[in-house]
Formats: C-alpha cells, sequence, structure tokens
C-alpha cells in the first residue's frame, strides 16, 4: 500500500505562538525551561494535526526556535570561535547568540551574529554556517534523538529530518583562506554516523536526509557527485537498521538523477510540482531493489487548491510502473513555507477562500490521494468531484482579468523600459537639484514600529478610531521621524513608514487582484513572520498608494525626502502568486502600477523616488540555464516601473543578502541611479562582485547590520567605508544601514544613526585631507 508522507510542518504555530513566546524570552519575561516548554506543547499539537488528518509518516526534527540550519550546526558542533564556546551541549544562550548576535557594553562591543542568506529561491533567510581550513566537528546537540523520544512518548512514531551532509557543507561559508568546504567532509561525516548511530538505538527506523543541493547545478569548486557517494557510502555502513530517504526539492535532478539512484539509500524524494517532467525522466531508470519513491505532488510553496484528479494520474502512473507499495504520497517540499490552516480565516471572501489551502489543507490532500491510489478513485469520488468543481470555478471566474490592463501592457513599446539619457548625464541634474555632501547619509525607508503605532493601527482597523484621528496621529508619528532625522544630521531623510504593516502587504491592500488573509503567517527568519497577500487576478492601481503621506514628509523639511515603493519583482516574489498564468505576466501588471506611482510621486516633488528590489535575486531559477530568461524579464519590469520620469529625479533600489557576482549585469542594467545593498556582515565581501565589474552607478554599502541589536560604533563603521574606498571611487559611495529598521528600538537606532553620521563625516574629511 501506498503511504501518505510529509516532509516538515510549519513551526510558528496556528496564532504565532512561538514568536511571542520567543520574544518574550529575550526580554527576560520567560525562563528558559518556560520556552523549552512551550517548544514541546508546539511540537506536540502539530504531530497530533498531522495523526489526526491521516499522515502516516509524520517528521520530527523539523521544529527549530530558530533555523534548521543553525540548529544543525549546533548539532555537529560548527560554532564559530567567537562565541566562546568550548566544546559540550550548545547552550540556548549560544544559540541565539549565534542567530542575533551579542549587544555588548560599550559602542562596538559585543559580537557579531552569523550571516542571513535566503533559502535557495524562497523568502526564507537561514544563518549561513562558517566553516575554517581546519574546522573540527562533534556530536554537540542531540536534539534530533531527543524530539523522536518526545514523540514516541505520546505514542507517535516520526521520521528525523536532517539536512544531508553534503548540502550542510555547501551551505556553509569558507572563513579565513579560502578553500573547498568539500575538502570538510571527511571530518563531517563520523558526526553523522554517530548521530545515526543514537538515532537506532531510540528506535528510529527511517530518517529524511534533505540534500537540495543535489538538485542544483554541479558546483565548479568541486566533484558533487564523488561527494554525495563517498558520503552516503559512510552514512549506509553507520545506519544499521534505520532505511535512509534522500530529500530533494525546489527543482529537479536533471543530470543528478542517476547518480541519486545509485546512493545506497532506501529512498528518494521527488519535487513533481516544480520538476513535473522528473516522473519522465525517472522511468527510463531501473530503480533498485526495494527503493521507495516519494512524489511530491501536492504543492508545498503556493497556497492554491490542487487539482487532485491530475495528480491522483501522476500517482496511477507511477504505481503501475513500480507498484504501490513503493510509493508515499507527499507534498512538494516541507510545508515551512505556507499558512497552517486555512479554516482560522474569517473574514476571506468565501469564493476565494473556496479556491486555498494551507498546510493543514494539503496534508488532507495528501491523504485523499493516498487513499485514491490504495482503495480506488470510487472510495473519494464525491470529494474528487468536489475538487474538481472548484478548480473548474476558479479557472472560469471574471474575477481573474482585467482586459484593460492587458490591453494597455500590448501597447507599450520599448521606450517605454528605458531612461534616455544614460546615468552620468542624470547624475549631474540630479546633484545640481538635491545639492548633497559626499558619502550622503540616508537610510533604508522604515523606522521602528513601535507598540504605539502597532496599536494605532489595530485601533483604527478595529472601528476604534475614526479615519481623522488616525491620519492625525500618523501625521504626528511621520515629523517626530523627520526632526529625529534632522537632529542626527541624515542628507536624504524618509518619512519613516508608520502607516505601512508591511512591505509588500500594504501596496497589495491598495491593488486590485490581491487578498489577504488574517492568519496567512509564515517565518521569514527567527521570530521575523509575514503574512504574503494572494495575488488572484490582474493586478491595477486605482489610486496613489503613497503620495499623500510622502507629499506631506516633504513639505516639513527642506532636505529631500525618499519615496519608497516595492518593486514588481519583490511585489511578486513574496506573495503568493496565481498559478493560471506566467509569472512574468503578472509582474509586468505589477511593474505597470508601480510606474503609475513613481510617475505621480514626480508631479509632487518628490526628487528622490526608491523601488526596493530585495527579492531580485531570490527570484532567479535554480538552474543557471534558465538566468537569461527570467533576468530579462525581472529587469525589464524594474525599467518599466522607473523609466518614466526625468533626469533630475532619482531612481534608487535596495537589495537585501545576495551574491551579486554572478548577476551584476543584470543589476548594472536595471539602470537605478542609486543601489544600497546588505553588506556590514560580511564585511563588505559583496562588494568585490561591484568592483570586477566596474559598476557605474552610486552604491550604499550597508554599514550597519540591522538583524541584530548589537549598535556597532562609529569606528567600526568607518573601516567598513574605508574597505569600500579602497575598491570603489569615493564619489560613488552612499552610507547607510544594512536595511530597513522596522525591527529594531529607538534605544538601538538613535546611537546606531549617530554612528553612521559621524562615520560619514569622518569619511568626508579624509578625503578633504587627501584632495588639500
Amino acid at each position: 500500500m501506498a503511504v501518505a508522507a510529509n516532509l516538515g510542518f510549519p513551526r510558528i504555530g496556528a496564532h504565532r505562538e512561538l514568536k511571542r513566546q520567543t520574544e518574550r524570552y529575550w526580554k527576560g519575561e520567560l525562563t528558559e525551561a518556560d520556552l523549552l516548554k512551550a517548544g514541546q506543547e508546539l511540537r506536540l499539537r502539530h504531530w497530533q494535526l498531522q495523526q489526526e488528518v491521516g499522515i502516516d509518516v509524520i517528521p520530527s526534527n523539523d521544529f527549530s526556535f530558530y533555523d534548521h540550519v543553525l540548529d544543525m550546526a549546533c548539532v555537529v558542533g560548527a560554532i564559530p570561535e567567537r562565541f566562546g564556546w568550548t566544546g559540550g551541549p550548545v547552550s540556548l544562550e549560544t544559540y541565539f547568540a549565534m542567530a542575533r548576535g551579542r549587544p555588548g557594553e560599550g559602542p562596538g562591543g559585543g559580537v557579531p551574529a552569523l550571516e542571513l542568506t535566503k533559502w535557495f529561491d524562497t523568502n526564507y533567510h537561514y544563518l549561513v554556517p562558517e566553516f575554517r581550513r581546519d574546522q573540527q566537528f562533534q556530536l554537540a546537540s542531540r536534539k534530533p534523538v531527543y524530539e523522536f523520544v518526545e514523540a514516541q512518548a505520546y505514542g507517535i512514531v516520526t521520521r528525523p529530518v536532517l539536512i544531508g551532509p553534503v548540502s550542510f557543507l555547501m551551505l556553509g561559508k569558507a572563513r579565513g583562506s579560502a578553500f573547498n568546504r568539500l575538502e570538510l567532509l571527511d571530518r563531517l561525516l563520523p558526526v553523522y554516523q554517530e548521530l545515526l548511530s543514537s538515532l537506532a538505538q531510540a528506535g528510529v527506523r527511517g530518517v529524511q536526509l534533505d540534500e537540495p543541493w543535489l538538485a542544483l547545478d554541479p558546483p565548479p569548486e568541486g566533484p558533487l557527485g564523488d561527494a554525495y557517494r563517498r558520503a552516503y557510502a559512510a552514512l549506509a555502513e553507520a545506519a544499521g537498521p534505520i532505511r535512509i530517504l534522500v530529500a530533494t526539492y525546489f527543482e529537479g535532478l536533471e543530470e543528478n538523477l542517476a547518480t541519486a539512484l545509485r546512493l545506497p539509500v532506501a529512498g528518494l524524494h521527488l519535487d513533481l510540482v516544480r520538476a513535473p517532467h522528473q516522473l519522465e525522466q525517472l522511468l527510463r531508470h531501473p530503480l533498485p531493489d526495494g527503493f521507495v519513491l516519494s512524489l511530491g505532488v501536492v504543492d508545498g510553496r503556493n497556497v492554491w487548491k490542487a487539482d487532485l484528479t491530475a495528480c491522483l494520474e501522476v500517482l496511477e502512473r507511477a504505481a503501475r510502473a513500480w507498484g504501490r507499495d513503493r510509493i508515499q504520497v507527499a507534498p512538494s517540499c516541507s510545508l515551512l513555507h505556507v499558512p497552517l490552516d486555512v479554516t482560522l480565516e474569517t473574514s476571506l471572501d468565501p469564493e476565494l477562500k473556496g479556491w486555498l489551502a494551507f498546510a493543514r489543507q494539503k496534508l488532507e490532500e495528501v491523504a485523499l490521494l493516498t487513499r485514491a491510489l490504495n482503495e480506488g478513485r470510487e472510495a473519494v469520488a464525491e470529494a474528487l468531484a468536489a475538487n474538481q468543481a472548484q478548480v473548474a470555478a476558479r479557472r472560469a471566474s471574471s474575477r481573474l482579468r482585467n482586459e484593460a490592463v492587458r490591453a494597455r501592457l500590448a501597447q507599450l513599446g520599448p521606450e517605454a523600459t528605458r531612461r534616455p539619457t544614460p546615468h552620468r548625464v542624470r547624475r549631474e541634474a540630479q546633484q545640481a537639484r538635491l545639492g548633497l555632501p559626499p558619502f550622503p547619509t540616508t537610510t533604508i525607508g522604515s523606522f521602528p514600529q513601535t507598540a504605539e503605532i502597532r496599536r494605532l493601527r489595530a485601533r483604527y482597523r478595529r472601528g476604534e478610531l475614526d479615519q481623522g484621528a488616525y491620519e492625525a496621529a500618523i501625521r504626528g508619528e511621520i515629523e517626530r521621524v523627520i526632526r529625529l532625522q534632522e537632529e542626527l544630521g541624515l542628507d536624504v531623510l524618509v518619512h519613516g513608514e508608520p502607516e505601512r504593516n508591511d512591505m509588500v502587504e500594504y501596496f497589495g491592500e491598495h491593488l486590485e487582484g490581491f487578498a489577504f488573509t488574517e492568519h496567512g503567517w509564515v517565518q521569514s527568519y527567527g521570530s521575523r513572520y509575514v503574512k504574503p497577500p494572494i495575488i488572484y487576478g490582474d493586478v491595477a492601481r486605482p489610486r496613489p498608494m503613497t503620495v499623500e503621506w510622502i507629499r506631506y514628509a516633504q513639505s516639513l523639511t527642506d532636505r529631500p525626502v525618499k519615496g519608497m515603493l516595492t518593486g514588481p519583482v519583490t511585489l511578486l516574489q513574496w506573495s503568493f502568486v496565481r498559478d493560471d498564468q506566467p509569472r512574468e505576466e503578472t509582474c509586468r501588471q505589477l511593474a505597470l502600477a508601480i510606474r503609475d506611482e513613481v510617475q505621480d510621486l514626480e508631479a509632487a516633488g518628490i526628487g528622490v523616488i526608491q523601488i526596493d528590489e530585495p527579492a531580485f535575486r531570490e527570484g532567479l531559477p535554480l538552474r543557471r540555464a534558465r538566468w537569461p530568461e527570467y533576468l530579462a524579464w525581472a529587469s525589464e519590469c524594474f525599467r518599466l516601473a522607473t523609466s518614466g520620469v526625468r533626469d533630475e529625479t532619482q531612481i534608487h533600489t535596495h537589495m537585501c543578502y545576495s551574491e551579486f557576482n554572478d548577476i551584476i549585469e543584470a543589476i548594472a542594467g536595471l539602470d537605478a541611479d542609486v543601489i544600497s545593498i546588505e553588506a556590514s556582515r560580511s564585511g563588505m565581501e559583496l562588494l568585490e562582485a561591484f568592483v570586477a565589474f566596474r559598476y557605474p552607478n552610486q552604491i550604499g554599502p550597508g554599514i550597519w547590520d540591522i538583524h541584530s541589536p548589537r549598535v556597532p560604533g562609529a569606528e567600526e563603521m568607518v573601516e567598513l567605508l574605508r574597505r569600500a574606498v579602497r575598491v570603489l571611487e569615493p564619489d560613488q559611495l552612499w552610507v547607510n544601514p544594512d536595511c530597513g529598521l522596522k525591527t529594531r528600538s529607538y534605544d538601538e537606532v538613535i546611537p546606531a544613526l549617530r554612528h553612521l553620521v559621524a562615520a560619514a563625516r569622518r569619511l568626508r574629511e579624509e578625503a578633504a585631507g587627501q584632495e588639500a
């Protein structure tokens, strides 16, 4: 018989319990025992939910207080020296220090956190393990064992989930001298072997080893196939009674399929949503005796109900080829990337709600498909018919199309996607208008979203505050932020975004074709959760979205105030996007809406407009062969949004942690006048791409890591800027934090910005002295 399997479950809780409890612990309001108990309660609730809906293979060790890659680093003892770990079990204090850094007593004190970067092409951020050439590993945490035993005590048998050894090394970063991370594999494998032995002793009979790197292009730095063969030969020897399932997702195995099928493991998981063609490839390969296939037919990354009949056809074909007893029915990947339960939504439009499936509903789909495969379609005929009716109703809905938007896009010519003059000409016009000093200072956009601001918005949404009172309060907050920036000495100001709940959700609320949830939270990193909007139809902007707030902020000061917008690619990437048309079509519709807003801001007298694209690189296909197509339409969409302005209007963009080397030409092709990037955690390493390429426009490499509560001192910021000056022209450089300040407190923001302004002034003095 086929079995219903799950690869991972959202860890945050139906009502964001994990966020609240973790943040209370950080504030000292909960003890460590309290936090551990809260985690245990969440795990039990989620295991029981999966059992109730009919999942046969339930994962454990998919829970994390911050990040599963950080968890694996702690399991194998990959703890950088700066955290003061001397061996033995990793404490919760050390764990959170790696995630968030240690503040320290004086300016610039403390310890910086591990770098954050995107988990493949998702909006989830993981903490990057750090490896030295002489790295040693040890089994420093038995979390996977403890959580299996914990579930077993409740009568629930689970399958522990681990990051596979090869992917774990590839997800990390070499520190000190450069070296191939795969050189560490032989030192790492004994720790995995010891962990498997411990799991076997605890009664584990099946383990899921996630190897997403197996579905990527082979890296140029080493023989990846040989690494996989050596690794799994060693693990198979140590596994004993444990059956290992290697899980891949987000892409197809392609040329790596033969390697995967030759590994001495019991089974393989394939993502048949992202790469449905894999089934045809698989049918051409003989399977080892007893080999199990986990087939990811339910989309683990989007919120639409599955077409169960189409999914069942795939499963039935696989069962005819290999037999039902070798099939596991599963989501395409961990359900970490979707909200927990659509039944919690009480105010969502009923028609739209009928189109959706969150984590719980996706597992119900998996269970139903498994039953249909085992018992025949007639056993679930009513459910299949209901699903087909809902799928058909969505496809036929008139709410999906806006003919005016489609006609307008069809009429646009190539001139709509390029500015008529080059940057060097525009730069002179912009400097004449703005009169900025060398090393101009600014922030990325948001200022702290205090409890008072959040309460204000909540009261307005509940109708406890009328529109006039709400707008007056927001204007008061904007004025406070403007005055603070003037006092601190910043050159280009922002209005602070007090009216915005989220950089994507806010804009979606002002656009047609979007829907919103009350409880549709997903984890972005740590305790930072987002509630992605749902793009269900054609996108249109019925009216201006930001103009009045920015116009008001500019009226308060003689210094330039940036208009702050989210770019079309990020609006696309950080939403749940309709799957009934190509993503690039939806992105062009978003770009057209942002273009109208940009032009309205310019008409209102705003001279600096920032269109943030932190998700630009994350949208890259994981296979390099498909990069050119994506980069072409993504760059075109940004230019469509930004190219309708005059030369003297300065266009900024912002991008988060990204490896820019491979796409630097496309970034230059955006033709933004100024780009700001996150660079502080990498010590300005990310600038190397801009140097090698001779990036022509201006750039603001971040000199303050806002993802950590740590406040860097002015000298530390000066040193980072000096590193930047050594590789870029001084007149190219802007001075700014890594990212927006929404998640930080004013106790951190004010001293850090004072240090930032002081650092910029020091560089100006040094530059003036050199000229003299």
